[in-house]
């Protein structure tokens, strides 16, 4: 057969008739920022769908290694990327369900001998067929205790995925350092994880788009003179312990949506128009302890 005779591989048409573009749009619609997060995707992406192009003319019989690690703060959108990759993985046929079953600790180990190995199984079947989101991995490996039952959960997950990783993938997530300690401590975990992705924090502009898009979807508005103070008390909170980016955000809008309540329940003998049932002022953030000198962030 010449060059000329070689059939010819449409990558595009292969991409435009899957699901990865809508993955990858709903990406950009629902996430803000992160771009080095959505271009990881669109890497991972581009790899599945070449690898399934390669099938198609007798290449590469096995799936490519898939297991991953998002490495990042709370709140920068982990669990949402875990469960549009699961989509991408889907929509190409490399997992026969696609859906995220999302765990911790908890959920896998035991409290006495001989029961975490039933409840790790157990997680494993419900998740065969899509992906196996495990939140906070490294307390799995707590090497200060000799009896903790958490190496227990690594060894059967390191079989599984060794065994069953063409019909189950496995995403470890957590604290970057701390997720680095972890699998420095496992080198079998280690050479299994091959995609390593990082979830930067937002930035102050970018928590007031994500407060702005939520805010929008739950049919509220800022006033016009709310929208300074929310950028002070987005500047503020960064500052102080236990943020958790979007997810701090998002905890501060519902109880400003309380404190908005309880005002026009206050004054609940006056007529209400349409607009104050669905704008959020400056006093509903001024009265958050975000904005006292000392005491916990609410």
């Amino acid at each position: 057969m010449t060059a000329d005779d070689e059939p010819t591989l449409d990558l595009d048409r292969l991409y435009r008739e899957s699901n990865v573009p809508a993955v990858l749009e709903s990406l950009e619609r629902d996430l803000v920022g992160l771009a080095p997060v959505k271009r990881r995707v669109r890497e991972i992406a581009a790899l599945l769908l070449v690898e399934k192009l390669r099938r198609t003319i007798g290449l590469e019989a096995d799936s490519p290694p898939l297991h991953m690690s998002f490495t990042g703060n709370p709140g920068t959108g982990k669990t949402t990327v875990a469960a549009r990759m699961a989509a991408i993985l889907h929509g190409l046929g490399y997992v026969r369900k696609g859906q995220l079953v999302a765990v911790t600790r908890d959920d896998l180990v035991g409290q006495f001998i001989g029961h975490t190995a039933p409840k790790t199984k157990d997680v494993v079947k419900r998740a065969m067929g899509g992906v196996l989101f495990i939140d906070e991995a490294y307390h799995l490996h707590r090497p200060e205790n000799e009896r903790d039952y958490g190496q227990e959960v690594v060894e059967i997950l390191l079989q599984v995925m060794e065994t069953q990783h063409a019909d189950l993938v496995v995403i470890f997530a957590g604290y970057k350092d701390r997720m680095s300690a972890f699998f420095a401590s496992n080198p079998g975990m280690a050479s299994r994880v091959t995609h390593h992705v990082d979830f930067p924090d937002y930035c102050d502009d970018e928590l007031f788009e994500i407060a702005s898009l939520m805010l929008a979807r739950m049919q509220y508005s800022l006033s016009a003179q709310a929208v300074p103070v929310l950028r002070e008390y987005i500047a503020q909170r960064r500052r102080q312990p236990n943020f958790s980016n979007a997810r701090s955000i998002r905890n501060a809008l519902d109880r400003a949506r309380l404190r908005h309540a309880n005002r026009l329940f206050e004054r609940r003998e006056a007529p209400l128009s349409p607009a104050a049932l669905s704008t959020i002022g400056p006093e509903d953030f001024r009265a958050s302890r975000v904005f006292l000198e000392s005491g916990p962030a609410a």
